[in-house]
């Protein structure tokens, strides 16, 4: 099958079922590596690896639409519920705040099913935050708990910020 067959093969998937290809390849990729390599350097790796995707695809998604408002963003939330994957509960959408709860989430039930849910967190939580940034780097997402990690449901509160946060160590 040609890249371009594959392209057009995976835009027919919803999010959900490719997550699923992914995790059915990189699970078993990843439990060698831990055996070769430990645990902490390989999932060191798995992230980066992840938040890396995720930020490319957030400029993708920034470009495709040629918005990076947060308005814009909440457009992609049916690709997340796709399938029925996410079941929404909508707090607060506004220019500068999209607030909701994931009461159900399918994502976590397939990593479950796998038996990876120990990976489900980075790979697929932390796309969230990295996701965002790279679609808009004052789009800050703050969440305190997930249904991946055993919580009652996931509480994504975005909010679009005036000016860049610094990071710079010596600020501190």
């Amino acid at each position: 099958m040609s890249e371009q067959e594959l392209q057009i093969a995976s835009q027919k998937l919803n999010l959900l079922e490719r997550r699923e290809i992914e995790a059915s390849i990189v699970g078993p990729l990843v439990r060698a590596m831990v055996e070769r390599f430990g645990e902490g350097p390989t999932r060191e790796v798995l992230a980066e690896v992840i938040q890396r995707l995720a930020r490319e695809s957030g400029a993708e998604l920034a470009k495709t639409l040629g918005d990076r408002s947060l308005r814009a963003f909440s457009t992609n939330l049916g690709s997340w519920k796709s399938g029925g994957a996410l079941n929404l509960e909508m707090i607060e959408e506004s220019d500068e705040r999209l607030s909701f709860n994931v009461t159900r989430c399918q994502y976590a039930e397939m990593y479950r099913r796998l038996g990876l849910n120990d990976l489900g967190a980075t790979l697929s939580c932390v796309r969230d935050f990295e996701l965002a940034t790279g679609f808009n780097p004052l789009i800050r997402l703050k969440r305190t708990q997930t249904l991946m990690e055993g919580a009652s449901h996931c509480d994504f509160r975005f909010e679009m910020i005036s000016e860049p946060e610094r990071t710079d160590a010596s600020e501190a």
